[in-house]
C-alpha cells in the first residue's frame, strides 16, 4: 500500500544557508568573469626589479668580503699564536731540561735539596710564593724557576688567546656561508624575473648593456682634471686596463673584479694596500665632499650604507664594476647617490 505521508520540507535555516550559498557563488562567478588577467610585467618594469635585486647582491658581497677578510685575518693571528705556543713550549721543555740535569749532578754528589727534589715532582709556581724556599735555593736556580714561571704564563696566555679566536673564526664562518647565500639568493631571483622575458625583450635588454659599455669605453670625453697624486694615478691608470672585464661577485682581479675587488686591485698595482671592502675604504683616507673638488684615481664612494665604489675618472665621469651582468666601464657619477670623494 502506497504511503500518503508528505516529504519532510526543509527547515528555515537550511534554506537560508543554501541561498545564501548559491548566491555567493553567483557574486564569485561573476567577479571571476569580470576580473581582468593578471598582466605580465613589462620589460621596464622587470629591468627596475632585476637592477634592484642586483643592488641588494652587491650589498650581500661587501658583507661577504668583509667577513672573508676577516676570516682570513684570524687564520693568520691563529696560526701565528700557535707558533709561538709551539717555540714556547720548546723553551719551557729546556728550561726543565737545564734544571733537571742540575738536579742530577747534585745527586750523584748527595747535595741535592728538598726545595729541587719537591720542584722536580711539582710546579714551580709553589715554590717562589715562599720565602723560605727562596733561601734554600742558589740564586742561579731561582732565575731558571722564574724563567720557567714566566714562560707558563705565556703560554698560558697565548692559550687563552688561541682559543678566543678560534670560536671568533667559527662564527666568521657561519657569518660567510650566509652572506654567500644571501647573494646566490638575490642573484637566482633576479635570474627568475629575468626568465620571464621572451627572447626579444632579453636581446634588447643585452644589447643597451653591450652598447653602454661600449660607449663608455670609446666615447667618454673625460676632461683635463688633473690626477690626485702620482700613486692615484699608477691606480687609475690600471684600472683602465681592466675595462670590459667582467663583473663577478666577490672576484679580486686580475680577470674579474666586484667594485671594491677593482679599487683594491688597481691600487695594489701602485704599490699601495687598501681595504678589501668598500665600507673601509671609505676611510682609507681623506674624505673630499665637494664633486667639484675630486681628482683623478680618488675613490668615490656610493649609497648611504657605502656599500658601492669606484675612481673618479674626470669630466664627471667614474670608472667602475658596476654589477652583476656588466663589465668594468666607465658611467656618469649622478648615475648612483654619490656620497663623498676619498683620496688615498
Amino acid at each position: 500500500m502506497a504511503s500518503h505521508r508528505r516529504p519532510k520540507q526543509p527547515s528555515r535555516a537550511r534554506v537560508t544557508v543554501l541561498t545564501t550559498a548559491a548566491a555567493a557563488a553567483v557574486a564569485l562567478s561573476s567577479q571571476a568573469a569580470n576580473a581582468a588577467p593578471s598582466e605580465k610585467p613589462s620589460k621596464d618594469e622587470v629591468k627596475a626589479k632585476v637592477d634592484k635585486l642586483y643592488e641588494e647582491a652587491e650589498h650581500a658581497t661587501e658583507k661577504f668580503n668583509g667577513a672573508k677578510e676577516k676570516q682570513e685575518k684570524l687564520q693568520k693571528e691563529i696560526s701565528t699564536i700557535q707558533d709561538n705556543v709551539a717555540r714556547g713550549q720548546e723553551e719551557l721543555n729546556e728550561l726543565r731540561d737545564s734544571i733537571g740535569l742540575a738536579a742530577a749532578a747534585q745527586y750523584r754528589t748527595g747535595t741535592i735539596d728538598s726545595s729541587l727534589q719537591l720542584f722536580l715532582s711539582s710546579n714551580p709556581d709553589d715554590y717562589l710564593d715562599k720565602a723560605s724556599t727562596a733561601d734554600q735555593l742558589s740564586a742561579q736556580q731561582v732565575e731558571a724557576l722564574k724563567k720557567i714561571q714566566e714562560k707558563q704564563r705565556e703560554l698560558a696566555q697565548d692559550r687563552a688567546e688561541a682559543s678566543d679566536k678560534l670560536k671568533d673564526l667559527t662564527f666568521t664562518r657561519t657569518e660567510l656561508a650566509k652572506q654567500k647565500k644571501a647573494v646566490q639568493g638575490k642573484l637566482a631571483e633576479a635570474q627568475k624575473l629575468l626568465n620571464t622575458l621572451t627572447a626579444q625583450e632579453k636581446a634588447a635588454l643585452a644589447a643597451a648593456d653591450a652598447r653602454a659599455s661600449r660607449d663608455a669605453g670609446e666615447r667618454v670625453d673625460l676632461g683635463n682634471t688633473g690626477p690626485a697624486s702620482g700613486r692615484a694615478l699608477a691606480a687609475f691608470q690600471a684600472a683602465q686596463s681592466k675595462i670590459g672585464s667582467p663583473y663577478v661577485w666577490a672576484a679580486s682581479g686580475p680577470n674579474s673584479f666586484d667594485c671594491s675587488g677593482l679599487t683594491s686591485w688597481a691600487y695594489a698595482q701602485a704599490g699601495v694596500q687598501i681595504p678589501r671592502m668598500s665600507q673601509d675604504q671609505a676611510n682609507a683616507g681623506t674624505r673630499i665632499y665637494s664633486q667639484s673638488d675630486l681628482k683623478v684615481g680618488d675613490l668615490v664612494i656610493f649609497y648611504s650604507d657605502l656599500h658601492h665604489v669606484g675612481f673618479y675618472a674626470g669630466n664627471g665621469q667614474i670608472l667602475h664594476a658596476p654589477r652583476s651582468g656588466t663589465v668594468v666601464r666607465y658611467e656618469s657619477i649622478n648615475n648612483m647617490p654619490f656620497q663623498f670623494g676619498v683620496r688615498i
